[in-house]
């Protein structure tokens, strides 16, 4: 094991036991995964973040073959296809954040209320058909909508996921999203929505990419 996999164990580590303490996942619910060359690393199957270590961390080809004594995430399909799709980003993180999943299970996408919808990637944070967990079609089902640039999107009566260059990125966005549905939500209860135009937000989208140290991160 090289010294880039073990810091990238031990930050899957970190960012999950982040998004508990965030409120942006419980118990087993959730995972994570990174770009490690040409493999993928995952987080394991019904592991509490509490108890979670870097050596139970699953190693995968594109075909999830592992030799880890450890099941990886029963999501892994989905997470390595999007990786392989998105040669672009380098890490994923799905969660069952509470607003995000309520306007998923009402079968709602986030719309454009707020400039920082645009952390998504796009004009609003679409919703994904729902697919049973850890199918092909679920996979497919998020690839597709993940797809043009797109970083985040809802899952229909599951959750969210998120995508960035990096770990740290990605649950970054994740909250952001989190955020966004708590917003939508709050207009939906007022019984109120005054969302931006589709100039106003391109208008965002472009602003975003000279935004921060390096020109490519949504502010935060």
């Amino acid at each position: 094991m090289n010294f880039q996999e073990l810091m990238s164990r031990y930050k899957l580590v970190k960012v999950m036991k982040a998004m508990e303490a965030a409120g942006l996942n419980h118990g087993t619910a959730g995972n994570a995964s990174v770009r490690c060359a040409e493999h993928f690393l995952v987080t394991p199957s019904g592991v509490p973040p509490l108890k979670l270590k870097p050596s139970m961390i699953v190693k995968l080809d594109i075909k999830g073959h592992s030799k880890s004594r450890y099941k990886p995430t029963s999501e892994w399909k989905m997470h390595v296809d999007l990786l392989a799709q998105r040669p672009d980003m380098n890490a994923v993180v799905h969660c069952h954040s509470r607003f995000a999943t309520t306007l998923a299970c009402a079968g709602l996408e986030v719309p454009s209320l707020h400039y920082m919808t645009a952390v998504s990637g796009g004009l609003n944070i679409p919703l994904a058909p729902y697919a049973t967990y850890g199918t092909a079609e679920l996979a497919q089902s998020i690839a597709k909508t993940l797809q043009q640039g797109r970083r985040a999107c809802l899952m229909a009566n599951h959750g969210q996921i998120a995508m960035g260059t990096s770990l740290e990125e990605a649950f970054i966005i994740s909250s952001e999203v989190e955020v966004q549905a708590s917003y939508y939500y709050g207009t939906l209860v007022i019984g109120k929505t005054v969302c931006l135009s589709e100039q106003q937000m391109h208008d965002v989208v472009v602003k975003f990419k000279s935004y921060g140290q390096n020109g490519s991160k949504p502010p935060s």
